[in-house]
């Protein structure tokens, strides 16, 4: 016969059993919620601090540079004007054509200064040469990553003769030295559409510089796609793809493609500002923009030229230059551990 209090504790034993059954069913439930690779790597990046503010500060540039026209309106000046001509600022630049007054000239009228010699305003001269460095930096990051995708993906799956001839192509590019081939070819290539007696038009010298840089910057991401797609390529899930009847289209598609995102991605993070020091640094030789044209690179070349009267005038783009490599070099890392934590810092 069972004593009352072992009923008791039966039953209470019974209920603690049933409470705990739930809890355990309900976490369950909540860790073995499906959730996509970009949503856990999503997941990882936000807690990655280091990572959210480089993305922020990478962000903060495109929109101040996409909105370069609007913040000079509000502002009152523009990146072209000689302000020292003007009757009101006819006290600008002092009798050696330096900025009088402090840091360059820096006053409420011009936050960042005036240029030395000519005494343009130095903040939307800034403004604008980002717009101009970033945006075709975008560009030429797009075509690079697209050209190096296509001919790393059809001679890593492919092999045979053309894995043999698009590697011999590459290695053909790669034996370019790159900066003097800069140099040398960008005043070819605009003497194929203007006439050495004419003024090369801005847009032209815009489409001459991507033409150049994308011509040899794309064997990078095709070596590092060809080897990513040569090692996925015998995988199992490939093999049964095959088996399956699946073309070779959709198997590059829906199986390898998707494998390769994250070099991808990480390479293209790098890809980008190292394109913009490239676009600064054909201006500073003087093969890139030139004058009136607002460029990083033609600021630093004027600041070179004054740096002992004024060091001043390379103070904001330079800052500005080496913030903007270094958020995204961080951003890079960051995506990088993101989609792969095993290689997390």
């Amino acid at each position: 016969m069972t004593s009352p209090i072992e009923t008791e504790a039966a039953e209470a034993s019974v209920t603690l059993d049933k409470e705990t059954a739930t809890k355990n069913d309900a976490a369950d439930g909540q860790n073995h919620t499906g959730r996509s690779p970009g949503q856990l790597m999503w997941a990882r990046f936000k807690r990655d601090r280091v990572g959210v503010v480089a993305a922020c500060i990478v962000i903060f540039y495109f929109v101040v540079s996409a909105l370069a026209p609007v913040i000079s309106a509000l502002y009152g000046k523009d990146p072209y004007t000689l302000y020292p001509t003007k009757p009101e600022y006819a006290n600008l630049l002092d009798d050696f054509a330096m900025p009088v007054g402090a840091f360059g000239g820096v006053s409420a009228d011009f936050w960042f200064g005036v240029e030395p010699n000519l005494g343009r305003d130095v903040f939307t001269m800034l403004l604008y040469g980002m717009r101009t460095s970033l945006y075709m930096a975008l560009v030429l990051t797009v075509l690079g990553v697209i050209t190096g995708v296509l001919i790393g993906m059809v001679g890593g799956y492919f092999g045979g003769r053309a894995d043999y001839w698009l590697g011999r192509v590459t290695d053909f590019f790669l034996a370019f030295p790159s900066q003097l081939f800069f140099i040398a070819f960008m005043p070819v290539v605009t003497a194929l559409f203007v006439s050495p007696t004419d003024e090369t038009p801005t847009y032209l010298r815009a489409v001459a510089i991507i033409l150049v840089m994308w011509f040899l910057g794309w064997m990078g991401m095709a070596r590092l796609v060809r080897s990513s797609v040569l090692s996925l390529r015998e995988r199992e899930f490939v093999e049964a793809a095959k088996v399956s009847g699946a073309s070779r289209w959709r198997i590059v598609r829906k199986e390898i493609l998707p494998n390769i995102v994250t070099p991808i991605l990480v390479q293209g993070t790098y890809l980008l500002p190292s394109s913009i020091l490239s676009i600064a640094f054909l201006s500073y030789v003087g093969v890139g923009f030139v004058e009136p044209t607002p460029d990083w690179g033609r600021m630093f070349a004027i600041g070179a030229e004054i740096y002992e009267q004024n060091p001043a005038f390379m103070l904001f783009p330079g800052v500005a230059l080496v913030i903007f490599v270094l958020a995204f070099n961080l951003l890079g890392d960051s995506v990088r551990d993101a989609f792969d934590p095993k290689t997390g810092r």
